[in-house]
């Protein structure tokens, strides 16, 4: 009796270990490779797609490229050596994205992109989906803005960098913008970024107000930006009505103090989640989108009314909101 009862315990052991081996062969691990983790819309959608993550067991190793080509590249070689079963990229530009792209599919391993639509420079059977802001219809909704609350608008436009598809597509928004809006505003100067920071946004603003151009407004194309066109104007005993995009945690604070007229909110916790989904839902079920690229929606939110600000860090409101909770 005493030899069977020691054989089932064995069994019992055996199984168990066998039981939690098998779990974790089962763990799915997803790779995340960062454009720039320092770059706070990033920061956010990376927290979200962890977020996302969590609630369904997922495991996920996150890459920062730092914003240098050559470091993403290591990082998809990364995480094809460590065999994940998929890959989320939050890419530096279309060309760095397609190559990702192509290094993925080679290695045999389900690919997505977030905040960069990349139909022009990779094959849509190619990757899963790309999640993002429409910039477009951001760069028009905050010229639409500044062109029905100031009168006889003339706006310097802060722009981000040259080079990532994103001030590219924000462009053509307030081209158009401009345009339809023509007997209202106009555009009297614009300066490119480097690194879309509050130093940038400073130094920029600085050198416009010594060119002497008259202008009565600003577009930031986001919210650190905005923060240095803000202490340029204050440095030089200049008030006039600053608006940004994104819609980031800091904007809300800026809002609130003036230091912002309005924003033109996108709520990148979304793009997180959504990113996550689709991987997920190709990776366990095959589910392919019906749609390549999903867009994120763009709520502006002036200083004097906060109701429908939407906060990046609420990961469970936007968990919510995509899986329809």
């Amino acid at each position: 009796m005493k030899k069977l009862t020691a054989i089932l315990v064995v069994l019992v052991l055996a199984l168990a270990s066998f039981a939690v081996a098998t779990a974790e062969e089962d763990t799915l691990t997803f790779g995340y490779i960062a454009y720039q983790m320092s770059d706070i819309w990033n920061e956010y959608s990376s927290k979200a797609f962890e977020y996302a993550a969590e609630q369904n067991g997922v495991e996920v190793m996150v890459l920062d490229s730092g914003n240098k080509i050559d470091q993403s590249i290591s990082a998809m070689e990364s995480l094809i050596q460590a065999e994940v079963d998929g890959i989320s990229i939050f890419p530096i530009s279309p060309e760095q994205a397609a190559q990702l792209i192509t290094m993925a599919n080679e290695a045999g391993i389900p690919i997505t992109v977030e905040n960069t639509d990349v139909a022009a420079v990779s094959d849509e059977d190619d990757y899963i989906a790309c999640v993002g802001c429409v910039y477009g219809d951001i760069g028009y909704a905050a010229i639409k803005w500044l062109a029905e609350n100031v009168e006889d608008a003339k706006v310097f436009y802060c722009a981000g960098a040259v080079g990532g598809g994103v001030f590219e597509a924000y462009k053509e928004g307030v081209d158009k913008a401009l345009e339809d809006y023509a007997d209202s505003i106009e555009l009297v100067g614009l300066l490119n970024s480097d690194a879309w920071s509050t130093e940038d946004g400073l130094n920029l603003t600085t050198n416009f107000i010594n060119s002497g151009t008259e202008f009565n407004c600003i577009f930031a194309n986001n919210d650190q930006l905005a923060q240095g066109c803000y202490q340029a104007c204050e440095e030089a005993g200049i008030e006039l009505p600053i608006v940004s995009t994104g819609g980031s945690p800091d904007a809300y604070a800026f809002l609130e103090d003036g230091i912002e007229a309005a924003n033109m909110t996108a709520p990148v916790s979304i793009q997180g989640i959504q990113t996550f989904k689709n991987l997920y839902d190709y990776v366990t079920e095959g589910i392919v989108p019906e749609s390549k690229f999903q867009s994120l929606p763009v709520v502006p939110v002036a200083g004097d009314d906060l109701g429908a600000w939407i906060d990046w860090s609420d990961y469970a409101g936007a968990y919510a909101y995509v899986y329809g909770e």
